[in-house]
């Protein structure tokens, strides 16, 4: 099925020999009516910029712009896609820009303008490392409203995740911290092409105006790596390198030393970080 006048994503695929690359993180999603939906769960666009990254074949970035975004600059580390996002580039005149690069390099904002939102099926091997830069930038509010992103689903579990669980750790507190997080949709292997060995899902994150609680982000970072790095150990004993007096720090922020890491929620954390900053 297509959404626009451009031929369905597998013929695209064939045309321009697209075959996934395993070292590129790429797992193509060929169904035009999900990519559509996932453009659509970024919200009504006709007034925002679109940042993409790895667009691939380009199903996304087609669900994008025919559901109305502003304009989408999309991220390309693999050559081969360019000759088939340029075909969607002529389909839309104006409203998509392609850059060839990688995404851990480029500063996009040059070639954006605000409001400005991101979507994208990060590739598999860069997703978790992209989300914590845009969820730790230096200002905050940051550049986005929101960030609609494709990840593993143990990935999307881990951003969602509740205190007490086993996937809460360091990026639920980072993404809860500063953004509403939900689950907004789940996707089987079999919706890629090739099918990875997991499950996917889209993770909506809406920033806040200001984060949830007073915090120093680096310190925020740099406390949950250490806690979690050894979630199994007391925390006294897991924190005890960053102050000799670790555990007064503790009872200050109302956490037990004998708590471990997973047990803290993100109000309690900020609170340590404060502790400690003062």
């Amino acid at each position: 099925m297509s959404i626009d006048t451009l031929p369905p994503l597998r013929q695209v695929i064939e045309t321009h020999a697209l075959a996934a690359k395993k070292s590129l993180g790429q797992n193509f999603l060929l169904d035009l009516n999900l990519t559509a939906k996932i453009a659509r769960l970024s919200g009504r666009n006709e007034d925002h910029d679109v940042l993409e990254i790895g667009p691939g074949p380009g199903g996304l970035t087609r669900g994008l712009l025919a559901e109305g975004a502003r304009h989408v600059l999309a991220i390309e580390k693999d050559a081969r896609c360019l000759p088939a996002l340029a075909e969607i580039e002529a389909a839309y005149p104006g409203r998509l820009t392609v850059m060839q690069g990688d995404a851990l390099d480029i500063d996009p904002l040059a070639h954006l303008r605000p409001p400005i939102r991101v979507a994208a099926n990060l590739p598999y091997n860069v997703g978790t490392e992209l989300l914590v830069r845009w969820l730790t930038p230096k200002d905050w509010p940051p550049f986005w409203d929101s960030l609609t992103l494709m990840f593993q689903r143990e990935v999307a579990q881990r951003i969602t995740a509740q205190p007490g669980s086993k996937a809460y750790g360091r990026l639920a507190i980072l993404a809860q911290w500063r953004t509403e997080a939900r689950i907004v949709l789940n996707l089987p292997p079999e919706a890629f092409s090739p099918p990875p060995k997991v499950s996917s899902a889209v993770v909506h994150l809406a920033a806040l105006p200001e984060p949830r609680f007073p915090a120093d982000a680096k310190m925020l970072q740099h406390v949950t790596a250490t806690a979690f790095n050894q979630r199994r150990k007391m925390l006294r004993s897991s924190l005890k390198g960053l102050a000799p007096d670790i555990e007064d720090h503790l009872r200050a922020a109302d956490i037990k030393p004998t708590d471990r890491a997973e047990q803290i929620d993100v109000e309690r954390f900020c609170a340590l970080v404060r502790s400690l900053s003062a």
